[in-house]
């Protein structure tokens, strides 16, 4: 072979190797399956057809409530910093400040607090939806529209357990909200609020779904939010993309008060269901059966044999209601309502607040290592009463040595009238709590009704359970501390 073909060899390779991969690329991009068609628009949504289809629907809510009791130098405050205070528990900075515009020789003799709210339209005849706390104590409430007609509103009913409220102007033909179902919420979608905050009115502000099924409050799973919330956005409205509305925006967590990126508004399904009641009879109607409850904690769940941290622990049982006179007992752990699993403490009082009063319902508990169904009869839940809580008077009697050496406690037998004045049929009172028992939190005073799940009678056979107990494994006592009662696990010393 001529020595100048070899010498072109390598230099004529790589073209056509070039030509086959490129020819080798396009087919395989061609083979390719096309791009789902939700990854090819995965972009940053745009919500201005969502202003342009919701915005007028959403109202601004100024309430007026005339000052009694106020100061010397009463002077009103911003409607914005108005609406913070009342609703976040900060004591009002009376008569610092003049009058808002600065005019301090325009006193009124009857001085009135600002504030203001947000809220959203219903329906096309004139009924108004926003957060119980924003028509709280209000004298006057002046519902602005979006094209700036102006109606007094007077309150139908509001409820300050979900902090839900609807309001009636004489107005027809309104641009009514959509609803949306709350079921097809999915944490990371994104989602929009209208409202006044500070008084601005229409203000936009978006953000994603954090979390869903938050607790923190009796009767209502939060929806958690990024959306930027503030003092007049309460009683607006939380829109998904597809314009309907998804709940109402309703507190902030911010350990400065202020928006610290976390905000909570109540979900739409329950706010509709409390406003039917509201539109009906000016008021909720709910079950109760008179139980305090606390969560059931996975080491807690572990130590009785309950396997799994669900359910709702009966801390106390109310005198004269439905649960005492059922038969439900302090300690129990409710973990079913007519077969309807109660998977979170928090569950509870939902399904029993959402039940008919009058009704016969059936309560599965956990007690000592088993389950046992119990029949209640639901009343009807009235306002909240103060309670005080029950004294423990101190007794002296022999204390148990097994129950010092082990646990670290010194414990004493309760006398006739204590059991009837905590209304127990045993136990025996802590009179000292040292190493073991200490760190896990028990004190003087508390009274210890049964020790893993087996219930304690007296200072004698509370001594017994504890000699039988193995020395390397931790102890659950159910204990008593004035009304309530909880499960506490004491670590052995190592």
């Amino acid at each position: 072979m001529p020595r100048s073909a070899i010498a072109m060899a390598p230099r004529r390779a790589p073209r056509g190797l070039i030509a086959a991969a490129a020819l080798s690329l396009a087919a395989a991009f061609t083979a390719l399956p096309p791009l789902p068609a939700a990854a090819q628009t995965r972009v940053l949504p745009d919500f201005t057809e969502l202003v342009d289809q919701v915005g007028p629907s959403v109202v601004n809510i100024r309430t007026t409530e005339r000052v009694r009791g106020m100061g010397p130098r009463g002077g009103q405050i911003d409607p914005g910093l108005e609406e913070f205070f009342r609703r976040f528990g900060i004591p009002m900075p009376n008569g610092r400040g003049g009058p808002r515009g600065g005019n301090e020789d325009d006193e009124d003799d009857r001085p009135q607090r600002r504030g203001v709210g947000s809220g959203f339209i219903l329906s096309t005849d004139g009924y108004v939806m926003t957060n119980a706390h924003v028509v709280d104590g209000a004298d006057e409430l002046i519902v602005t529209l979006t094209d700036k007609r102006e109606f007094k509103a007077k309150v139908i009913g509001a409820d300050t357990r979900t902090d839900v409220a609807v309001v009636k102007i004489d107005a027809t033909g309104l641009p009514a909200v959509k609803i949306g179902d709350i079921n097809r919420l999915k944490v990371g979608e994104w989602v929009m609020a209208i409202g006044s905050p500070f008084g601005l009115d229409n203000t936009v502000t978006a953000g994603i779904v954090s979390a869903k099924q938050r607790d923190t409050g009796d009767f209502l799973p939060f929806i958690q939010t990024d959306v930027a919330i503030n003092p007049g956005n309460s009683g607006g409205p939380l829109i998904n993309l597809r314009g309907e509305v998804v709940g109402i925006n309703s507190q902030i967590y911010s350990p400065s008060g202020g928006y610290a990126g976390i905000s909570f508004a109540i979900p739409i399904d329950e706010a509709i269901r409390v406003s039917e009641q509201l539109r009906a009879s000016g008021r909720v109607i709910r079950g109760r059966i008179g139980v305090r409850i606390a969560p059931v904690t996975k080491e807690v769940a572990e130590s009785i044999g309950l396997g799994k941290p669900v359910g709702a622990l009966v801390q106390g049982v109310e005198p004269g209601t439905p649960a005492e006179k059922a038969g439900i007992e302090a300690g129990d752990i409710i973990v079913k309502v007519d077969g309807r699993a109660v998977e979170r403490s928090g569950d509870l009082p939902r399904i029993i607040g959402g039940t008919k009063p009058g009704t016969k319902t059936t309560l599965q508990v956990f007690r000592r290592g088993g389950y046992k169904d119990v029949t209640v009869t639901v009343a009807e839940l009235e306002a909240d009463k103060p309670r005080n809580a029950a004294p423990v008077p101190p007794a002296d009697a022999p204390s148990s040595a097994a129950a010092k050496a082990h646990l670290g406690l010194v414990v004493s037998d309760l006398t006739e009238a204590q059991k009837k004045e905590l209304r127990v049929r045993g136990g025996v009172r802590v009179s000292e709590a040292e190493g073991p028992a200490a760190r896990a939190g028990l004190r003087e005073g508390d009274v210890v009704l049964s020790v893993n799940n087996t219930e304690v009678t007296d200072l004698k056979q509370f001594g017994s359970l504890v000699a039988k107990l193995d020395k390397a494994k931790p102890a659950t006592l159910l204990v008593r501390r004035g009304e309530w009662v909880n499960y506490i696990v004491i670590r052995p010393a190592r």
